[in-house]
């Protein structure tokens, strides 16, 4: 018996195969080339990131450009002093302000204070309450430090090495800390010269830093201090410009 074969029926599918494998490929080429070799989904996050690391290495150009203009001028101003007598009259004069002002370096015994995240949790593991704003540092326990130094009477107060002034702001952003245009990361160290029997005392009675060392003592973060015989507070060196708001 001779055997008949059946007649192939056409699968639309078989066809479509193709051009939904051609579309995937453009689709794919045409990303690639716009991203260029970026992250498409980072959105505003990376926009905003990058433009705080573009800020801050201008910032950081800029002040180094002021330093030396600032040494520049420092010496004409030695320079005239030392043939006029009224210049060098008028440098006694203000020398007591300037301290005040801290726009001149002090040096001294003091202390130094480092405040820190808690370690990092090992992958997998949920914060401590579920809440991870619990582990790191904010703005009111750097402020709540400072402000303490500053009951104490202290000659000069620092933070990661830049010299608070009356108009400083300590203002934290996510993670980081913004000071005079530039930002810092954690741990952040503050340094002051002065009293250090009456600066523990104030750090002792802040109710702002005792909220701060109960987190210390519940979710691990640090709150190192360390006495110094000697350290030096640096003298600022930022503009003294103010910016203020005017009715129109």
């Amino acid at each position: 018996m001779a055997r008949t074969g059946r007649s192939r029926r056409f699968d639309p599918w078989v066809g479509l195969v193709p051009v939904v494998a051609l579309a995937a490929g453009l689709l794919f080429a045409t990303s690639s080339k716009t991203a260029q070799g970026t992250d498409l989904r980072g959105g505003e996050i990376t926009e905003l990131s990058a433009l705080i690391e573009q800020r801050d290495s201008a910032v950081a150009r800029q002040q180094s450009e002021l330093a030396a203009l600032q040494e520049q001028v420092q010496a004409l101003t030695d320079l005239a002093a030392s043939r006029n007598g009224e210049v060098a009259a008028a440098q006694q004069r203000v020398a007591p302000g300037v301290g005040s002002a801290g726009l001149a370096e002090v040096n001294g015994p003091g202390m130094s204070i480092v405040l820190d995240d808690a370690p990092r949790q090992p992958t997998g593991m949920a914060p401590t309450e579920g809440n991870p704003d619990n582990l790191v540092i904010h703005q009111s326990d750097v402020q709540g430090v400072v402000n303490a130094l500053w009951a104490a009477g202290a000659d000069g107060v620092a933070i990661m090495g830049q010299r608070l002034i009356a108009t400083s702001a300590v203002i934290c952003v996510g993670p980081t800390l913004l000071l005079h245009g530039r930002k810092y990361s954690p741990p952040f160290v503050v340094t002051a010269v002065g009293d250090a029997d009456e600066m523990r005392g104030e750090l002792a009675a802040s109710p702002e830093v005792q909220v701060f060392q109960d987190a210390v003592e519940d979710y691990g973060l640090t709150f190192d201090l360390e006495e110094r015989a000697q350290l030096t507070v640096p003298a600022y060196d930022g503009a003294l410009d103010m910016q203020y708001a005017s009715v129109g």
